[in-house]
């Protein structure tokens, strides 16, 4: 069973930073794509960075480029995402979602992944 746990989020102010953790565990796949996705209140979930874990190959929303930066240790089975120059309009729940890179093909489509965390609350002050 693939379980993922995020952990990192909190408030902070418009510019400042904070990195997300994704510790995946319970996969057999040979290459996974985790994704981080968000979801604001009234709002689709959508989705923010991917990464395919086996290759390196990163895939961002058009929103956070410059910004955010996906990465990975492969020895402790976790994926980041590194969040610079806040806005509030990135004020969302963050999920981490996991599937076999044949499933997810590093898609930010939500709709492709199976396997998701809890999620963990990211709010930016203007």
């Amino acid at each position: 069973q693939v379980q993922l746990v995020e952990s990192g989020g909190g408030s902070v102010q418009a510019g400042g930073s904070l990195r997300l953790s994704c510790a995946v565990s319970g996969y057999t796949y040979s290459s996974v794509c985790v994704g981080w996705f968000r979801q604001a209140p009234g709002k689709e979930r959508e989705g923010v960075a991917v990464v395919e874990t086996s290759g390196g190959s990163t895939y961002y929303a058009d929103s956070v480029k410059g910004r955010f930066t996906i990465s990975q240790d492969n020895a402790k089975n976790t994926v980041y995402l590194q969040m610079n120059s806040l806005k509030p309009e990135d004020t969302a729940m963050y999920y981490c979602a996991a599937d076999s890179s044949a499933v997810a093909a590093i898609s930010l489509r939500p709709e492709d992944y199976r396997y998701w965390g809890q999620g963990t609350q990211v709010t930016v002050s203007s």
